[in-house]
C-alpha cells in the first residue's frame, strides 16, 4: 500500500487533521454510506494514477477524498466493531497503523465517519432546512445558469467577440427567461411530432396522473416534453402530488415534505391542507425524515414543468404541490425498512382519503426512471460498441423494460411488485415505489404509453431508461 494518498491532479492538498486516539469514533471508525468513483491524479513524481474517490452517498457532506485503490479492501472493515489496530492486523499486506490513522482522519474531516464531525454537518443542514419556508432550487438553478451561459456564448460568437463568464446578476436576471424558452421549445417539438404522427397533441381533460422521468434534462428532455406537452390544454389542477424516489436520504419509509419548492421560474407553495390531511392519517413519521428532500432531485425536476404548463393564477400563485418520496416496496414487503416509518399500503389509503375528502382536481405526477445499467452502476460489461456482450446487455434492458411496462399498463401494482421481486429487479429500476403507490391509490381504468427513452453516455458507462405515460 502507498504510504500517503496522492492528491488529485490540479487540486491543492489540504492539511490532514491529526488522528485523535482518545476519540472513540476514530479509534473504532464506522464508515457512513459512501459512493465510490475513480479519480484521476498524479503521484509526487508526476506519474498518472487512478485513485478511489469517496463521497457522501447521502449528500450531507459535500467533501470528497481520494485514496489508493488498495483501500477498497479496507473500507468494509470500518464498521465500528474493530479498532484501528485490529483492522491493520486483519488486512496485513503492508498496511501500518499510522497509514490507517491518516486515512481515518481524512474520512472524519470529510464527514464520512459516524461521529461528532458528521453530527455537526447534519445539524447544520437541518437548521438551514428548518429556517426556510420553501426549499431553494438545486438542479434547476444549475440548469438555468448553464442556459444563461450558453446564450451569452452564442451572442458573443455571433458578434465575433470573445465569450465571457456570466455574472451572478446576469444569471439571476436571465435565468427564468432562458428556462421558460427551452421548456417551450421542447414541448413545441414534442407537439409537432405528435401532430405529424396523427396522435392527440394536447388533452382537454386533466388525466388523473402522469409518469415523467427524473433523469437530467439534457438526457431526458424528450420524455419530459412528450408527457408535459400533452397537458398544455388541460384543466388546471388544484394541487399536484409529486411521487419521487429517495435516492440519497436516511428515511426508511414514505417521506413527505411540508415545504414548497422554488425554481428559477418561481415558487410552488406546499398544499398545507393536503399535507395536514396526510399527517392526520399517518402521523409524525411521515415527515420525520423530510430533510431528505434537501438534496433530492426527483421532486424538484418536475416543478418547472408544473409552473410552465399550468402557469400562475390571477393572484400570481402557481399550483400548490406536495412532494413525497416513496421507498422500495421490494424490501420488507412494502413496509418501511425498519418498521418505524410509513409503509406503502398505509400511505396509499391516506392518498385515497385525501383525494376524496379534499375535493377539487388532484394531479399525481410519478417522477420515475426505470433501468440503470453499465459500469457506472456496478456492471462489468460496457454498453458501447457492437460486441456480443454490449449488445446483449442493451437488449436485456429493452426486453425487461418492455415486459415490466406492459405490466404497468395493466394498472396492477401487485403484479409489478411480484414480477420485480421474483426477478430481483435485474436492471435496477429505481422508482417501483412511486409507480406502485400511484397505481394502488388510483386503481386506474387505463394506463397509456406516450414515449420510451433509453439514454446512454458516449463511453458506454451508463444507460438510464424512462417512460412517459398517461394514467386515467
Amino acid at each position: 500500500m502507498s504510504q500517503m494518498p496522492p492528491s488529485p491532479s490540479g487540486s491543492t492538498t489540504p492539511e490532514i487533521p491529526p488522528f485523535d486516539p482518545g476519540a472513540p469514533h476514530m479509534q473504532r471508525p464506522r464508515l457512513r454510506p459512501v459512493r465510490g468513483f475513480p479519480v484521476q491524479a498524479k503521484t509526487q513524481d508526476g506519474q498518472p494514477i487512478t485513485l478511489l474517490g469517496l463521497s457522501d452517498a447521502q449528500q450531507v457532506s459535500r467533501k470528497q477524498i481520494g485514496l489508493p485503490p488498495a483501500f477498497q479492501h479496507v473500507m468494509p472493515l470500518l464498521d465500528g466493531s474493530r479498532t484501528v489496530e485490529e483492522v491493520v492486523a486483519q488486512v496485513g499486506q503492508g498496511l501500518q497503523v499510522p497509514m490507517l490513522q491518516t486515512v481515518v482522519s481524512q474520512l472524519d474531516a470529510a464527514g464520512l465517519l459516524e461521529g461528532p464531525t458528521f453530527d455537526a454537518l447534519l445539524a447544520d443542514m437541518r437548521q438551514q432546512f428548518d429556517e426556510v419556508e420553501d426549499l431553494p432550487p438545486g438542479s434547476t438553478a444549475d440548469f438555468a445558469d448553464m442556459l444563461v451561459q450558453q446564450h451569452m456564448v452564442q451572442e458573443a460568437q455571433a458578434k465575433g467577440e470573445e465569450p465571457r463568464r456570466a455574472t451572478d446578476e446576469e444569471k439571476e436576471a436571465q435565468g427564468a427567461t432562458r428556462f421558460g424558452e427551452i421548456l417551450d421549445s421542447w414541448m413545441d417539438q414534442a407537439a409537432d411530432a405528435f401532430g405529424k404522427q396523427g396522435q392527440e397533441v394536447t388533452l382537454s381533460e386533466l388525466p388523473r396522473a402522469i409518469v415523467a422521468p427524473h433523469i437530467d434534462y439534457g438526457r431526458g428532455w424528450s420524455n419530459y416534453a412528450a408527457i408535459w406537452s400533452k397537458l398544455r390544454g388541460a384543466e388546471r389542477p388544484d394541487r399536484v402530488l409529486v411521487l419521487g424516489t429517495n435516492h440519497f436520504g436516511r428515511g426508511t419509509g414514505v417521506t413527505a415534505c411540508e415545504k414548497g419548492f422554488r425554481t428559477p421560474l418561481g415558487t410552488c407553495k406546499a398544499d398545507r391542507e393536503a399535507v395536514e390531511h396526510l399527517k392526520s392519517r399517518l402521523g409524525e413519521p411521515l415527515t420525520t425524515s423530510q430533510y431528505d428532500h434537501e438534496n433530492e432531485h426527483s421532486i424538484e425536476l418536475q416543478i418547472p414543468w408544473i409552473q410552465r404548463v399550468f402557469g400562475a393564477d390571477a393572484s400570481g400563485a402557481f399550483v400548490p404541490v406536495v412532494g413525497v418520496l416513496v421507498h422500495d416496496p421490494l424490501v420488507n414487503g412494502g413496509q418501511s425498512y425498519d418498521g418505524a416509518g410509513v409503509g406503502l399500503d398505509e400511505f396509499v389509503e391516506a392518498v385515497r382519503s385525501a383525494i376524496d375528502e379534499l375535493g377539487g382536481r388532484t394531479l399525481v405526477v410519478v417522477s420515475a426512471d426505470l433501468s440503470h445499467v453499465g459500469p457506472a452502476f456496478g456492471d462489468q460489461q460496457n454498453l458501447a460498441g457492437e460486441d456480443e456482450g454490449a449488445k446483449a446487455l442493451r437488449e436485456k434492458v429493452l426486453t425487461h423494460d418492455k415486459e415490466m411496462l406492459a405490466i404497468v399498463e395493466t394498472g396492477s401494482a401487485d403484479d409489478l411488485i411480484g414480477a420485480m421481486s421474483w426477478q430481483q429487479n435485474p436492471t435496477r429500476w429505481c422508482s417501483i415505489g412511486a409507480l406502485s403507490a400511484c397505481l394502488k391509490a388510483l386503481e386506474p381504468e387505463r394506463v397509456e404509453p406516450v414515449n420510451y427513452l433509453a439514454a446512454m453516455d458516449q463511453q458506454g458507462m451508463s444507460l438510464v431508461s424512462s417512460a412517459a405515460m398517461l394514467i386515467r
